[in-house]
């Protein structure tokens, strides 16, 4: 089954993102998190690329297998491009054909942040073209998306143009980066309708449970911290639990907003952390 035919029907589609664990001994852990999290029924679960990367040992895959096997619902793999080669990219696909995986998020990846230009790919954009056009109808394609913006686009409007053309090349639905303010949200969607960027657009939303944790990614990802957030990690920095149960309630607070304004989906980036997405989900139930 391919995601983008989730968004066909008349309700808010719901999803977790996971992550590979670095080392080998920690499949036993994160296979118990999926485990966990699968009980509250999400959509969908996405699964970043793994450390190890590569084709051969790549924890991605194994991690996207699990989550088919071990329910009813479509895995989505994470790919970066940036230091592949079309070879590199055609094994790895071929890999996720094999254990059953037809949904894919394309990203561009960080080497290119870091110095590394090497390869057949650039852009997520040329990715999400490959597959497409060397694979067509095998593959649902996902793309990523930045409500404030790409941190290296120069404005909004060349940041909606480079999207737009991400989408053009085959992109069936996109997932925004974290954002903490839906007003930032909603001016995003407003000019990509004006843009005609006629896919659903899935919110990233991230809860704040660590400080330096949230700071790393606002960085990374160009979002705003609004001033209600800031006071709230201002009273409540020192106390660990308490900043989580307040985190948790923004966030909630946040997907109640989104959800009154029909959003196509909610994406929730838990961290490997099951009370987080239990909490947030017995929180919303009944909304979806």
């Amino acid at each position: 089954m391919f995601n983008k035919d989730l968004f066909r029907d008349n309700h808010t589609v719901y999803s977790f993102e996971v992550f590979p664990p670095k080392t080998t001994s920690g499949i036993e852990s994160i296979t118990s998190v999926i485990s966990d999290l699968l009980q509250v029924s999400p959509d969908y679960m996405s699964v970043t690329y793994g450390a190890g990367g590569g084709v051969k040992d790549n924890k991605t895959v194994e991690l996207c297998k699990l989550i088919a096997d071990k329910a009813d619902i479509e895995p989505v793999a994470h790919m970066t491009c940036v230091g592949s080669t079309k070879q590199d990219i055609d094994d790895l696909l071929v890999q996720l054909s094999i254990n059953g995986v037809s949904n894919i998020l394309a990203l561009r990846g960080d080497g290119a942040v870091d110095g590394n230009t090497s390869g057949d790919f650039k852009y997520a954009s040329e990715l999400a073209s490959y597959i497409h056009k060397t694979r067509p109808n095998e593959f649902c394609i996902s793309g990523a998306c930045y409500p404030a913006g790409h941190v290296e686009s120069p404005c909004l409007s060349q940041d909606m143009e480079n999207l737009k053309k991400k989408v053009d090349s085959g992109v069936d639905y996109l997932t925004t980066q974290l954002f903490f303010d839906n007003n930032e949200l909603y001016d995003f969607l407003e000019r990509a309708e004006v843009a005609r960027l006629n896919v659903p657009i899935v919110c990233g939303i991230m809860p704040l449970t660590n400080v330096r944790q949230i700071e790393r990614m606002v960085t990374m990802s160009g979002a705003t911290l609004p001033a209600k957030l800031t006071k709230l990690i201002g009273k409540y920095a020192s106390k660990a639990d308490s900043l989580k149960e307040a985190g948790l309630l923004y966030a909630t607070e946040q997907i109640v907003d989104l959800l009154a304004s029909n959003v196509s989906g909610i994406h929730l980036y838990t961290m490997n952390n099951v009370y987080v997405a239990t909490k947030i989900t017995n929180n919303i139930k009944g909304l979806l």
